[in-house]
């Protein structure tokens, strides 16, 4: 089984509470929370961090590499272009030549946002190739991956291949197994997808149609040594998912294949290419040619940036700033609706008061909680953690609990406004927490949502921040929150509510590890009996 690592270096900063940080409201302190989840998982420090060469040696997770001018370098995603920039400057002269795929327009972009360090230098030994446009792969992508399968087959067993992954790198690397066009592949998956297939069947599929996926990649380039430095943006980080898999050995057989098409019923309906392609084979490692699958002892593959990395720095700056963290899970997924609830009722949980005489209902408010757990993707092992931390923390002299989560909720769209689901998720959290507490201007919870890629939707903003005065803030300027989440117009909701004070605006960030959702929980009020 090939090795897979999970790199993360952690510097502990600890630094007194100084009176500015005690006079910082609930809200900045949310930000600056989020701030440090994106600035954790940056591709150039999450490269620098797992990378390290010494002398002649390169490093990866406690392994070593020799260097001898035999490095090669291919990469496909979003954040690919900074790893590559990093990646090259640690090598040095021992680089040989790499290729990369990024999206188009991803180097003018940058320039423009100020990340010249993620740019690579002039007289780099790198070849950046566009494409993807809309994040659909496309011809230049298609050429873009034929290069990279061209350099992968050309090694010796002397040489190193470095891998760079990260988010988008599926529409990055497209190579349909001749005769297959890019065209009759993506129309195959399209129809899939509108048939209800899962993303477990699509990714079976995709990968059978494929020379570079399923660990096409990782059997071109024997008998090389190849190293992947992946940043997920999937939730669990299944390395076999992210880009589905190109140097992940896994082999599918064409029964698998055929009994997904005719579930769908698309199996009558082939391109004569694709209906080609799965008689012929026997497994995809098989097809790959008569090597065979990768030796998977000469690949090492490494998750170096993820959302619970980014989650785990939140929790170390969150305590910065004099919070107590808790962080509930990575996955959260599901309608934002369900999201949104979820959230409120944990906020109901851990900040109604008590008045004497009265008992807050935790036990019904737990259960509650409890059942929306599926819903959301969160364990109940995880729920009753954070339950049994929020109760204790009633009765303890912490202050505010910054709770912590991340994943990739969804939106159901009814509308054709601006927005994203980081928006919409701040927005329906918002109306969740006034309904429950009914506290805002600080007073209260306070939520965020923010995506790490700095973009949420199509929008300039990467989400917002809210509590429970939202719909009192909206009621005062004649915003009427329904309508804009009919419309699924969050994005122009927060833009007019309080001239866009609550939106989320850091800029194009470079990295991409899914969503971050910071929730800033103070204690609830205690009361004493009169005498």
């Amino acid at each position: 089984m090939a090795r897979v690592l999970s790199l993360s270096r952690c510097v502990s900063v600890q630094q007194p509470l100084r009176l500015a940080v005690r006079s910082m409201s609930l809200e900045q302190r949310a930000r600056e929370v989020f701030a440090a989840a994106v600035e954790a998982v940056q591709p150039d420090r999450v490269v620098r961090q797992c990378l390290e060469r010494s002398g002649n040696q390169l490093k990866v997770g406690g392994q070593s590499f020799k260097l001898h001018h035999n490095i090669h370098l291919v990469g496909f995603g979003k954040a690919v272009l900074g790893m590559a920039a990093e990646a090259e400057r640690i090598v040095g002269e021992h680089l040989v030549r790499g290729v990369i795929s990024v999206p188009y327009g991803i180097q003018e972009t940058l320039k423009q946002h100020g990340k010249e360090q993620m740019l690579l230098s002039n007289g780099s030994r790198i070849t950046v190739m566009e494409g993807a446009k809309h994040n659909l792969p496309d011809a230049d992508a298609q050429r873009a991956a034929e290069s990279i399968r061209q350099l992968a087959s050309s090694l010796s067993d002397s040489d190193l291949l470095l891998v760079l992954i990260s988010g988008g790198g599926s529409a990055l690397l497209p190579a349909p197994v001749p005769p297959i066009s890019l065209q009759e592949k993506q129309d195959v998956t399209r129809q899939l997808a509108a048939a209800g297939a899962t993303i477990q069947e699509l990714n079976t599929v995709r990968r059978s149609l494929s020379l570079l996926k399923g660990g096409g990649l990782a059997a071109c380039s024997q008998p090389a040594q190849l190293v992947s430095l992946i940043l997920s943006d999937v939730i669990g980080d299944p390395i076999d998912l992210i880009a589905s898999g190109p140097t992940v050995q896994c082999e599918m057989w064409p029964e698998q294949v055929w009994a997904i098409l005719e579930r769908y019923r698309l199996s009558s309906s082939l391109p004569a290419s694709v209906t080609e392609v799965l008689r012929q084979a026997g497994s995809q490692t098989a097809r790959l040619g008569a090597t065979g699958s990768a030796d998977e002892t000469r690949v090492l593959n490494a998750v170096i940036g993820s959302n619970g990395i980014a989650l785990e720095r939140a929790g170390r700056r969150a305590r910065e700033l004099g919070l107590r963290p808790l962080v509930l899970s990575p996955g959260v997924c599901g309608d934002v609706r369900s999201v949104a609830r979820f959230y409120g009722l944990l906020a109901r949980f851990a900040c109604t008061p008590v008045t004497p005489g009265q008992s807050v209902p935790l036990p019904e408010l737990a259960d509650q909680v409890l059942q929306l757990g599926p819903e959301v993707g969160v364990e109940s092992w995880d729920i009753m953690r954070t339950l049994k931390v929020l109760e204790d923390s009633r009765d303890e002299t912490w202050g505010a609990t910054c709770l912590l989560a991340g994943g990739e909720p969804t939106v159901q769209l009814t509308g054709k406004g601006r927005g994203g689901r980081n928006q919409e998720l701040a927005l329906r959290t918002g109306l969740e927490l006034g309904e429950g507490l009914g506290a805002g201007g600080g007073q209260g919870p306070v939520f965020l949502s923010g995506g790490t890629d700095g973009q949420d939707g199509p929008t300039e903003a990467a989400g917002a921040v809210t509590d429970g005065g939202l719909a009192a803030e909206a009621q005062g300027q004649g915003l009427q929150t329904d309508s804009f989440l009919a419309n699924n117009d969050s994005f122009t909701f927060f833009s007019r509510l309080m001239q866009g004070k609550r939106l989320l605006t850091p800029g194009l960030t470079g990295t991409n590890v899914m969503d971050v959702h910071v929730m800033l929980l103070p204690p609830p009020p205690t009361y004493t009996k009169s005498h």
